[in-house]
């Protein structure tokens, strides 16, 4: 009967090899993590492949026994027992041979270094390995013990809180791989999970973390991941005789419809606070009436009917419509892809898809137009000059060659480009910066705040900047949210080539070519006829009433051909939906028969591109108004009513998902991309699992 190999090194080593004293384990430890770091010395930063291998193949792990019996072997030999790399391998094969026995843990001096530390782990997790290469099939293999190197070198360490097998806030951990591949390495704890780390795998040796502070209040976390959404509370009631005037700054973006669709097809109610209502509404195409000429771009439309969930209120849906541009009108375009190839992208949804997606974008592009490619992970580089999208293969073949590995260098990134980017523009022509990430920067600004005030300043220099969010997990899409409102620009998320063709192709005019910056809307309601509003949505784009005329305050940019929608739910006097009783000594509402008849005035101020003062529009809208045809307005007030259910709004009571899908699909209307029959469907899924 042939002898277990196990017990072939268990008395190999027993009869061979001395117990090293702690003093020489701790020299050939030093030494091989010397070795290690001499051999990475030159790695290109950022490189996926660069690093040392995390792990043996599953395929090569039985020969993990006889490769150390080989080498005790050799180790035995008097002109090599003494040697420096010997007395190295020797403490790794004692490791190996004392975890594998007994899964005991190894015991190290307190004062390694971060790359001894670094090698013991490897070694550790190559403990698991070996164990399981000759467990018998089907027996289980105990995880090893984490070392107390591990916890005596955790205060040197990023601290973070680890929850739900994901990493929060920058703190480092070690996962053993579910699959490896002979050509992945593991530089830094964020790449072991995406090169394929198994983040469920039930034996783990992670390293214990201290929890730590939320200091932003303002920023939502959805529990079980790193993903951050900037986090507000639904708009109050509003008293007309109180508070008589709305003022929002418009919002034509559309990430958060992407990121809802996203969670419900995967079986999940999304988070509260990633569902903004305006970019539900503003997701889809209305039929709304087009401005005849670009001296003024834009054309309002007001209609006021019922409110599907309350027979006593009614809506006042706003309607705005930006002028397009012919194709052959549009001026030249410079664009820069600002392209995030850090370790958190290597995911088939991150970096795969995004190269795929500007790839349908490069299709819409004319000989005029030119393209450069800027990418940051660890340090940013330009990966392409400036070039003629004629050149299609030469841009092609850049973009096909990008790779993900290294930590997030988003300051540094964003610097080059808009440096870049100022150097392409010439008069006359457009000059955008389109980012594409996850947006977990991690490395020079990554505050939202601070990265707001950065591109604040960069915005004068007339670059646009617009936002491409990929992948979930680490998303952060509080921090693509400040990049976008302060970059003159729009933020999209892209979870499938079906969406990248929406938003880069279909929608590509509204997305790069700029017809009016700083669009902002005031609403006036009348006491005498309105006693309470409410603005649905717009949360986040909310301006303070003295912002409207102020020219330096800064709003929100519309594109060629873009549409612009929202809604007020609001209480026409004497109405039993009154939901605040008057004030004893208030000063008395204006008589219901105001002769003006006006619910409210409209006031939309915006300015061309290039100017620093702003120009008027001025609508007044009565009970009778109906410029929107009745069935879009329906079918706004269905998105609207599937966004409030999603955050849990009271305002709708006794009306649920089954009704707004009901509203939803009977007033589809022309949907020749299906996209409204896909909020159809969206609504009976998230039925399913309220």
């Amino acid at each position: 009967m042939t002898e277990d190999p196990l017990d072939q090194l268990r008395s190999a080593l027993k009869r061979q090899t001395p117990a090293p004293s702690e003093t020489a384990r701790h020299a050939a430890l030093r030494a091989a993590a010397d070795a290690f770091a001499e051999k990475n010395e030159s790695a290109a930063q950022g490189s996926a492949g660069a690093a040392r291998p995390t792990s043996d193949r599953t395929e090569n792990r039985g020969g993990l026994i006889s490769g150390v019996l080989t080498m005790l072997s050799t180790l035995t030999q008097p002109r090599v027992l003494m040697g420096t790399s010997a007395l190295a391998t020797l403490a790794i094969a004692v490791a190996i041979t004392q975890n594998v026995g007994g899964v005991r843990p190894v015991v190290i001096p307190a004062d390694l270094s971060e790359a001894e530390v670094r090698l013991e782990e490897t070694v550790v997790l190559q403990d698991r390995d070996a164990a399981a290469s000759i467990a018998p099939q089907g027996a289980p293999v105990a995880a090893p013990a984490p070392s107390v190197a591990t916890s005596q070198v955790q205060e040197r360490r990023t601290r973070g809180v680890l929850s739900n097998d994901r990493l929060v806030g920058g703190a480092e951990m070690i996962e053993a791989p579910a699959k490896a591949d002979s050509r992945q390495s593991a530089p830094s704890d964020r790449q072991l999970d995406s090169l394929g780390f198994a983040p469920s795998q039930p034996q783990l040796n992670r390293m214990p973390v201290a929890p730590s502070v939320q200091e932003e209040p303002q920023i939502g976390t959805l529990e079980g991941n790193t993903e951050a959404f900037p986090k507000a509370d639904p708009n109050s009631l509003k008293i007309t005789a109180e508070a008589p005037v709305s003022t929002f700054s418009i919002d034509a973006d559309t990430a958060s419809y992407a990121l809802i669709r996203q969670s419900l097809n995967n079986g999940q109610l999304p988070p509260r606070d990633a569902v903004r209502i305006e970019e539900i509404l503003n997701y889809f195409d209305y039929d709304y009436p087009a401005p005849e000429t670009s001296d003024v771009p834009f054309r309002t439309s007001v209609s006021v009917a019922p409110t599907p969930w309350n027979p006593d209120t009614k809506l006042m849906h706003i309607g705005i419509q930006g002028y397009d541009i012919a194709p052959q009108d549009r001026p030249p375009l410079n664009l820069v892809f600002l392209i995030d190839t850090s370790g958190s992208m290597n995911e088939p949804k991150k970096l795969p898809l995004l190269v795929q997606s500007f790839k349908l974008l490069l299709t819409t592009l004319g000989a005029e137009d030119s393209v450069a490619i800027v990418t940051y992970a660890g340090s940013a580089g330009m990966a392409l000059e400036p070039t003629p999208a004629s050149e299609s293969a030469k841009i092609l073949q850049s973009l096909t060659q990008l790779s993900a590995g290294g930590s997030t260098a988003g300051q540094r990134g964003l610097q080059q480009a808009y440096a870049l980017a100022e150097q392409m523009s010439q008069d006359g022509e457009v000059s955008r910066v389109i980012l594409a990430t996850d947006g977990d920067f991690n490395v020079g600004i990554s505050d939202p705040d601070a990265l707001k005030d950065y591109i604040a300043e960069q915005r004068d220099s007339g670059t646009y900047l617009s936002v491409l969010g990929f992948g979930r997990g680490n998303y952060q899409d509080v921090t693509l949210q400040a990049l976008a409102q302060n970059g003159n620009g729009t933020a999209a998320y892209i979870d499938t080539l079906a969406e990248a063709q929406k938003v880069l192709v279909e929608d590509v005019a509204g997305s790069l070519f700029p017809i009016a910056g700083d669009v902002k809307i005031q609403v006036e309601f009348n006491p005498a006829q309105i006693s309470e509003y409410r603005l649905i949505g717009y949360e986040t784009r909310a301006l303070k009433r003295e912002d409207f005329n102020n020219d330096a305050v800064d709003a929100g940019e519309i594109g060629a051909g873009h549409q612009v929608t929202a809604l007020y739910e609001i209480t026409p006097q004497g109405s039993p939906a009154e939901r605040v009783s008057d004030l004893r000594y208030a000063a008395p509402t204006p008589a219901a028969d105001d002769p003006r008849g006006e619910y409210a005035f409209l006031k939309l101020r915006y300015k061309l591109p290039g100017s620093a003062r702003s120009r008027l529009i001025e609508t007044p809208v009565t009970a009778e108004t109906r410029d929107i045809a009745p069935s879009e307005t329906q079918f706004a007030a269905a998105a609207a009513g599937f966004g409030m259910l999603l955050r849990g709004n009271t305002e709708i009571v006794g009306w649920g998902m089954d009704e707004a899908r009901a509203l939803a699909a009977g007033h589809r209307g022309d949907d020749p991309f299906g996209y409204r029959s896909e909020l159809v469907s969206l609504m009976r899924i998230a039925a399913a699992l309220e």
